[in-house]
């Protein structure tokens, strides 16, 4: 509580303090605010004769001449003038024995300024202002003029003297034929254009707003302005084109208003000339709080110079001016000039009214409170500017240029004048605002521009699967290469990681494990079987059919490791080859038995050639045939497509899975297809004989081994092909360890549980052996 009393007791004072000096110097800031409004309405131009006499200069020459009231935005030209003539009268090399002198141009202006201070008068009390002076003395004499072009011209038009304008370049001045006796000291604005788009690009400003003029220089600066944006990849979000009458501006002020208010660009370009209605805009945005950063020429200075105390609603300002190189001594001769060294008669009383606090009687014209010896310097602090403007910088090169030009046509000689290195003339601020349409498109994101709209106007989407944009506002996403692929943010492409049915794995571990123990129960069950073949189980069920039906299952179970560890193009190769040969030897035999079973009970009245048959093992035969078929299919396979070594970078996110493939899927099914038309005959004949009389009939479990193995592989195909990567190897392994199980399982567990654990079932009972193989 006592930490928030404090800091309220602060700031109060603070804020007290601050009242308390507004209170005490807001006279002079006012009155200097007053008095600027108010020399508004005098002639803002300056129009100078400079010649050259050979006798030296009197010392109250210019208090006697300098009579005209100038307005103090424009008290610059004055003091340019004084100081560059001053300077070229003490340059010992440049025009030697002669001396350089002005006046200000009077003759047609006179009634002018007589009717302003008429108003001025009764406006600010009684002030008398008289003896204008019009001086024209030198046949060679030069004029200098500006900095508005339009009175300019008409003083061109009506005079014949040579004339060089120190305004900003316009081409209505350059029109050599009319106006040949004109000289324009700036230099075009060709690569403006281009310097603002450059700034543009730098900050990342591609969204502007336009203000210019409605006239000829505006349609030219627009026109290249939108050759060089399109070239950057910058839009304007608007153009207000303001017109010179001040009618027309007003009927339509409000839809400049709102362009300005409501648009998201918040940089503004401003081009044109420095007239009525184009100041008029700036007022009314400034009452309406408009806060953007505004692009402009030096010329504009309606928004630089304003430093009063109160808040600028502008949100910055950036000047361009055309590179100038520093005036030597020009700023120690600003703040060490005061008014009594150049007594300018009325121009200096009224300087000294504006900024040095002084009083004027109301009733009287007694200046009060006047001391002749303010320097400028102070006035530097608040508005007046120290540094010298583009007008006042080519003010002074034309005093040059008319200097060497008297000296050249004098002497036939011209020095050139050293320059000074340049200055860097404006800064930025470390936080740099934006203005777009649209946020820029991080890394990661890809620009889908708007329908309808400008190019800078668009949405951002993320990059598609494995593709990456690590750079802000790409059009197009990259694709990672083969073996990389993108992070989740997709900015960066990583190295995948291979991966496989690898023994290490633990899918790997257990198929493998299983496959051996399955192997070694078929080798177990083998060898039960050649220990106990003299047994009738064992003879009932044809031993050598047994024995080749155990071998090839040991051999089923073991080809499914071909399939786990690293892929080569052999272990491709072995993989369906052997799956598919092996399978074919074990139903093949399993169908031998079924055909054996069917040909002893269902012939009631076997013949001599049947018993033939049965006795020299015919139905033995079908094992070779069966299995020499799928040897041709498998080499037809291998020779057309066969396998081979594949990467899959699909299936598993950040992986390539190496695996076989099939090679032909066609090759593959057909091999599968036969093997099922194989076992669905056994399965047909097996099931037909299920209830033949004897009890050592094994058709019961040969009808299950082929249900259980049609089972399997039907079900195999579509979780096969649902699947991708290392988990289809793993369903065609399971799939083989299950069906050679089933075999296993439905054919032999029965017969080896008849001989070891209950032996005393293992006798003929009631029938005797009516086969011995």
């Amino acid at each position: 509580m006592k930490q928030l009393c404090a800091f309220t007791i602060s700031f109060l004072f603070l804020k007290f303090s601050l009242i308390l000096c507004c209170l005490t110097e807001a006279s002079c800031f006012w009155r200097i605010k007053n008095s600027e409004d108010n020399d508004g309405d005098l002639q803002r131009e300056c129009h100078f004769y400079l010649g050259a006499v050979d006798k030296p200069i009197e010392d109250n020459f210019y208090n006697s001449l300098l009579k005209f009231r100038i307005a103090a935005s424009e008290y610059e030209f004055l003091l340019v003038m004084f100081f560059a003539t001053d300077e070229i009268n003490k340059n010992p090399y440049l025009l030697p024995n002669i001396t350089l002198m002005f006046s200000i141009i009077g003759g047609n202006c006179h009634d002018l300024l007589r009717g302003l201070d008429q108003a001025y008068t009764q406006i600010n009390g009684h002030m008398n202002f008289v003896n204008y002076f019009c001086y024209l003395d030198d046949s060679c004499a030069i004029g200098l003029t500006g900095p508005s072009w339009k009175t300019s011209l008409k003083l061109a038009m009506h005079s014949s003297m040579p004339l060089v304008f120190f305004g900003s370049f316009n081409p209505n001045l350059h029109d050599h034929d009319r106006l040949h006796h004109v000289h324009q000291v700036a230099t075009k604005d060709t690569h403006l254009s281009h310097g603002i788009v450059s700034l543009m690009f730098h900050f990342r400003w591609t969204w502007i707003g336009l203000v210019i003029s409605d006239d000829d220089k505006g349609i030219q600066f627009l026109s290249d302005l939108r050759e060089e944006s399109q070239r950057h990849g910058i839009c304007l979000a608007f153009v207000n084109m303001i017109p010179e009458n001040m009618q027309i501006y007003m009927t339509r002020a409000t839809i400049y208003d709102k362009q300005i208010m409501t648009s998201l660009a918040k940089v503004v370009i401003i081009y044109g000339e420095m007239n009525s209605t184009l100041e008029v805009s700036f007022r009314r945005w400034e009452n309406l709080g408009a806060r953007r950063i505004w692009i402009t020429t030096s010329q504009w200075d309606v928004i630089t110079n304003k430093k009063e105390f109160t808040l600028n609603l502008f949100h910055g300002t950036i000047t361009f001016a055309h590179r100038r190189f520093e005036i030597p001594k020009f700023k120690k001769f600003m703040q060490t000039m005061n008014t009594a060294k150049y007594p300018v008669d009325i121009s200096h009383t009224i300087l000294e009214w504006n900024y040095f606090n002084c009083s004027i009687s109301k009733n009287s014209s007694k200046m009060d409170h006047i001391t002749f010896n303010n320097t400028l310097e102070w006035t530097a602090l608040h508005n007046y500017d120290m540094v010298m403007s583009d007008e006042g910088y080519n003010l002074y090169n034309a005093v040059y240029a008319v200097a060497h030009t008297y000296h050249e046509h004098i002497f036939q000689q011209v020095e050139s004048q050293k320059k000074a290195k340049p200055k860097r003339f404006f800064t930025v601020c470390q936080q740099v605002p934006s203005s777009v349409c649209s946020v820029a498109c991080t890394a990661g994101f890809r620009k889908i521009h708007q329908k309808e709209t400008a190019d800078c106007c668009f949405d951002c989407v993320q990059c598609p699967e494995n593709e990456v944009s690590n750079e802000t506002d790409m059009e197009q996403c990259v694709k990672c290469p083969y073996d990389k692929y993108a992070n989740i943010e997709k900015t960066h492409c990583l190295s995948r990681a291979v991966s496989f049915l690898a023994y290490e794995d633990p899918l790997g571990i257990a198929l493998g494990c299983i496959a051996l123990s399955f192997s070694a129960i078929t080798i177990l069950v083998l060898i039960t079987f050649l220990k106990y073949k003299d047994t009738p189980i064992v003879k009932a069920n044809n031993r050598i059919l047994s024995y080749i039906l155990l071998i090839s299952l040991v051999f089923c179970f073991l080809c499914s490791l071909l399939f786990i560890g690293h892929p080569n193009q052999v272990s491709c190769v072995l993989q369906q080859t052997t799956f598919g040969v092996f399978f074919t030897v074990s139903v093949s035999t399993v169908l031998a038995k079924t055909i054996t079973v069917v040909m002893a009970f269902k012939l009631t009245t076997p013949g001599r050639r049947m018993r033939e048959m049965l006795v020299t093992g015919a139905p033995k035969l079908v094992i070779p045939i069966c299995t020499l078929i799928q040897f041709v299919l498998c080499g037809i396979w291998l020779i057309t497509s066969p396998p081979f070594i594949d990467r899959d970078i699909q299936s598993e996110h950040g992986k390539i899975v190496i695996l076989c493939n099939k090679g032909s899927v066609i090759a593959f099914h057909v091999v599968l297809g036969y093997l099922g038309s194989l076992a669905l005959g056994s399965f047909t004949l097996a099931f037909l004989a299920r209830n033949l009389p004897d009890t050592f009939n094994e058709a019961k479990f040969l009808t299950f081994s082929m249900l259980v193995f049609c089972s399997v592989w039907i079900t195999f195909l579509p979780v096969y092909h649902s699947t991708r990567g290392k988990v289809m190897v793993v369903v065609e392994v399971f799939s083989i360890l299950a069906s050679s199980a089933g075999l296993l399982m439905c054919i032999f567990v029965p017969k080896c549980y008849v001989i070891l654990v209950r032996p005393d079932s293992n006798f003929i009972r009631k029938y005797k052996d009516k086969f011995r193989y």
